[in-house]
């Protein structure tokens, strides 16, 4: 954490989370790849275990996403190359629980794993 108690892992995690919920970055295989971890693994909210590579596909085959909002975002530090996040989205009435983790490669943090669980209000 730095003197101002800002915590530079989390923060780049949240971006990273962030931007994966831009529809432009969802579509584009580069643009979402470039934040996977090459072990990337989820557990989605469909129930479905996902890899690295069909997550990609599904992102860019899937129909023109409607926006989706995050909110409650939290982040945890856990280690010098790991991070926390939680969250809940709503996507067009459909709201979820979200979990991810975000490792340190080199100087890049990536999401390694992911887990989204659906909750009615």
């Amino acid at each position: 954490m730095s003197e101002r108690g800002r915590n530079e892992a989390v923060e780049a995690a949240v971006k990273g989370e962030l931007r994966l919920l831009d529809p432009e970055v969802r579509r584009s295989p580069e643009l979402a790849g470039a934040l996977l971890h090459p072990d990337f693994h989820e557990f989605g909210a469909s129930g479905r275990h996902w890899d690295r590579a069909a997550i990609i596909d599904m992102l860019a085959t899937a129909k023109e996403p409607a926006p989706v909002s995050a909110s409650r975002m939290r982040g945890v530090q856990l280690s010098a190359d790991v991070v926390h996040l939680t969250f809940d989205t709503d996507d067009n009435g459909r709201h979820v629980h979200r979990s991810s983790l975000w490792r340190r490669a080199g100087e890049e943090w990536l999401l390694y794993f992911h887990q989204g669980t659906p909750f009615t209000e």
